[in-house]
């Protein structure tokens, strides 16, 4: 038996500890970067004024939608890209089991038997018990740091299930404004065919000329194949959408005849909106994960200290091994790294390198939310002034559109002029349902830059 837990033993133990626990700390991490990360987002100023905005605690609430709020779940039950970020949440909280379990003692047992026909069966077993003590908090703080790596997954989660909310709802939405763009060029192409009809009719009678006709002809052409490219690109909307939805082989999603209304959502002061952003948060446990791992390679350079109980047995029989009279022993063991070229120094100096390279990934983070909060707010206001000018236009052009008509045909105008103004009026027409489909994708933007998250 050994037992070395006697004060002549342990005295230089504690010495030596306590020697190269000053040593480290002299060496220990100066920058407190989550205190400076607090810092930097409490710099945000406050947002600009909003007009007819609404309180809202989720995207769902942007868009009053039962359809939408399913289509919503079932990207979210059954998104490919999504499921594997859950995955690898789990994947991170297997791995934190792991490193818990490094703090607990390990108990393994040896047992052998021998049989021979001179002498009585002969069984042995050893029975060992080993502990590493977290003097400094080594093992505690290499936890908390697994700990912040599946905080930090878990906000990365969220912010991929906000994105693609996100990605649903304005697809949807995108639905809606293909749909229009054919309903739209539909209506030109109707008019032009109609224009043309009425040329032809003039030419035969041998009023209007060929050049006319030709002209006619083209712009019917050149609409016929725009109509042919929205189509178009409905379909391969349907197909977006519906990969996104992991759907294979199945019917399309149906069409909404018009917009719906789109809340615009209240930006809350700037801490508590940049507080609420996932990917914020995300970044925030990264830092604190790599000052961890930085405390944890300054305090490699410190001592360690593991003991190791190990009882031992023979019998003649397995049974009774271990439980009559055993021989145990008790073992201490101290290991301090005294040279190794500067190597764990080293590591330390990455790791703290390596936290101070998490904070700028924060401010890079934290700039870009608080520029796109800035963005979508002046966006909505711009596209709102927009709207305005281009209504005003739109029903200037059909005014013009109808007294054109009427001079062509009583031969006030050419046919150039004519097509010019429907071309104008119709143009204007798709610019404006544009402008009001991005005047909500913007909104929804908003919503996500505000941290908008979904509802469960």
């Amino acid at each position: 038996m050994h037992f070395l837990n006697k004060s002549k033993f342990w005295l230089p133990v504690v010495l030596i500890a306590n020697v190269l626990f000053m040593s480290a700390c002299s060496l220990a991490p100066q920058g407190n970067y989550t205190a400076l990360a607090d810092q930097e987002r409490q710099r945000a100023t406050r947002w600009a004024v909003q007009e007819g905005a609404e309180q809202t605690t989720s995207l769902n609430e942007l868009i009053n939608s039962p359809e939408l709020n399913d289509l919503v779940k079932e990207a979210i039950f059954a998104n490919p890209s999504l499921q594997q970020t859950v995955l690898t949440l789990k994947i991170l909280h297997a791995q934190l089991q792991q490193t818990k379990a490094e703090r607990l003692p390990e108990v393994s047992f040896d047992g052998y038997g021998e049989k021979s026909e001179e002498e009585d069966n002969n069984y042995g077993g050893s029975l060992t018990i080993s502990w590493e003590v977290d003097l400094w908090r080594k093992l505690a703080d290499n936890e908390s740091a697994a700990m912040m790596d599946e905080a930090e997954q878990a906000a990365v989660l969220q912010a991929a299930r906000d994105a693609l909310t996100a990605e649903v709802m304005q697809e949807w939405l995108g639905l809606t404004r293909d749909q229009h763009a054919i309903d739209i060029e539909g209506l030109r192409l109707e008019n032009l065919e109609k224009t043309e009809q009425y040329i032809l009719q003039r030419y035969r009678s041998g009023i209007g000329t060929l050049e006319d006709l030709e002209s006619a002809r083209t712009s019917t052409a050149v609409s016929r194949a725009s109509l042919e490219e929205y189509k178009e690109n409905l379909k391969q909307r349907q197909r977006t959408l519906k990969t996104i939805l992991g759907r294979i082989g199945e019917a399309d999603i149906t069409v909404a005849s018009v917009y719906p209304q789109v809340v615009t959502p209240l930006a809350d002061l700037p801490d508590q909106t940049l507080q609420r952003r996932p990917d914020l948060q995300a970044a925030y446990f990264a830092i604190e994960a790599a000052d961890l791992r930085t405390s944890v390679a300054y305090k490699d350079l410190l001592p360690s200290i593991s003991l190791e109980a190990a009882f031992e047995d023979l019998s003649d029989s397995p049974q009774s091994l271990l439980l009559t009279d055993p021989v145990w022993a008790l073992l201490g063991q101290l290991s301090a790294p005294l040279f190794q070229g500067g190597k764990l120094k080293s590591a330390a100096e990455v790791a703290e390198l390596q936290t101070a390279q998490s904070y700028q990934s924060y401010r890079e983070t934290l700039l870009e939310a608080i520029m796109e909060v800035d963005n979508a707010l002046s966006l909505e206001q711009s596209i709102t002034r927009r709207e305005n000018h281009i209504t005003s236009a739109l029903v200037s052009a059909r005014n013009s559109l109808e007294r054109y008509e009427e001079s062509y045909r009583s031969g006030l105008v050419d046919i150039l002029d004519l097509l010019t103004v429907q071309e104008k009026t119709f143009d204007l027409a798709s610019e404006l349902d544009n402008l009001t489909y991005e005047r909500l994708i913007n909104r929804i933007d908003l919503g996500l830059a505000l941290g908008l998250g979904v509802a469960q």
